[in-house]
């Protein structure tokens, strides 16, 4: 590849396809280089595993009603859950809770969550972990769903920054994918896969960007790479980020957060279609959490979600280790014969992939404020987009999707500023 355009587009996951179709209106000159061998990024719809679609990335419109995705999804005509689950049931290890038990768990997750909140407004930039409180009873619930928001530990979670995420109610799942969702609105853009960007080289008049197919020229270049692929070196810069620019990135680890999908022979479960169950060990609190959704689409299967360093822990043992504590978790609450019934498994493995490196953002304790500095371009030349720069929508598929219209508008404005 030996080209130049106005603009490169690094990255064809939610934010670059939502920049690419920006420049594409405005009818300005661009490419989109994508590494790997398929865009949408963590974005990503699965539909043969289980026999019903599901989501490998994200999978719910969080803030629904305000999220540019919905009215997406009603254009182009795909079914979105407007409601959440059926009421989530807890398994305590050996037996599900009562619903006295589930109320007093439910009100522990909620007061762990208004504390950490409450500090992060205060200002306290510091752990999670360090206001939470005392463990309690439901304290492995509560830990597993500060992980499971986070992809993080409560030692790793700011809690300025997690008081910084705009949340509500509305979490609506998009039943034909939001992956697939994600791609549609994008409709056919320029994109050259299999293609990753090593280095941009900006010492020149016009950026250089190579790539492992050539390399090509460009007035300006949109970074919506992950966090972890910037700082771990992935892709570089020559010269250099500068060093408050290089720390941001540092500071906003993308942590882990990974799915089992698992396919049964028949029926195993007897609940009512998307059922979903936080399951904890009460007598052993230091065991990760899960929470799975069984019976999506009406199909013999689960879901089953797990995030943080516990979680990690397993993983390290490989994609088998996951498997088998999914089916642990499983078997507890509806009979270890359920391990003989299954048909297929696939496991996400987004920590494993070098050009992804993780789940989502989450700023280290101390480092909130940094999330501002890649809002900020480098050179009027190289602007940054992605989940991590979502505002108060980071960590969502629709913050990146934002985040990637921002930044084509910023490179727009440059554009005819300099013409």
């Amino acid at each position: 590849m030996t080209a130049e355009t106005d603009v490169v587009v690094i990255g064809a996951g939610a934010s670059g396809l939502a920049a690419g179709t920006r420049l594409r209106q405005a009818g300005i000159s661009f490419r989109i280089l994508e590494a790997a061998s398929a865009p949408g990024g963590r974005a990503a719809t699965d539909t043969a595993t289980l026999g019903v679609p599901f989501d490998l990335g994200c999978h719910w419109l969080h803030d629904a009603r305000a999220n540019p995705f919905t009215a997406l999804a009603a254009r182009l005509g795909f079914r979105v859950g407007a409601t959440n689950p059926s009421p989530r049931r807890l398994h305590l290890g050996a037996r599900f809770a009562t619903p006295a038990e589930k109320a007093q768990a439910d009100a522990q997750v909620d007061q762990v969550f208004a504390a950490v909140i409450a500090a992060g407004r205060a200002g306290r930039d510091v752990a999670a972990a360090e206001v939470a409180g005392p463990s309690g009873r439901f304290g492995p619930l509560a830990r597993h769903w500060l992980e499971l928001m986070s992809a993080a530990g409560p030692d790793s979670i700011s809690c300025a920054d997690f008081a910084f995420y705009h949340d509500t109610d509305d979490n609506w799942p998009v039943l034909d994918g939001y992956g697939a969702l994600v791609l549609a609105a994008a409709g056919v853009l320029p994109v050259a896969l299999d293609c990753p960007v090593s280095r941009i080289d900006r010492s020149g008049a016009r950026l250089r960007i190579e790539t492992a197919q050539g390399s090509l020229t460009c007035h300006k270049v949109i970074v919506t790479v992950s966090t972890a692929v910037i700082a771990s070196g992935r892709l570089a810069f020559a010269p250099a980020l500068p060093p408050d620019m290089a720390e941001a990135f540092a500071a906003l680890p993308l942590g882990f957060a990974e799915k089992v999908a698992l396919a049964f022979e028949e029926d195993v479960f007897g609940v009512p279609e998307r059922t979903a169950l936080d399951a904890i060990d009460l007598d052993h609190p230091a065991r990760a959490g899960a929470s799975a959704l069984l019976k999506p689409g009406g199909a013999p299967a689960a879901l089953v979600h797990v995030a943080g360093p516990e979680a990690q822990a397993i993983a390290a043992d490989g994609e088998g280790a996951l498997v088998a504590f999914a089916l642990d978790v499983l078997g507890a609450a509806f009979g270890a014969g359920l391990k003989t019934k299954v048909k297929r498994s696939r496991v996400t493995r987004w920590a494993d992939m070098p050009y992804i490196g993780g789940a989502y953002s989450c700023a280290l304790p101390g480092r909130a404020g940094l999330r501002a500095r890649l809002h900020e371009p480098l050179e009027r030349r190289i602007f940054f987009a992605g989940e991590a720069l979502g505002r108060e929508a980071f960590s969502t598929c629709h913050g990146a999707h934002l985040s990637g219209l921002a930044a084509a508008e910023a490179v727009l404005a440059a554009l005819k500023s300099t013409r």
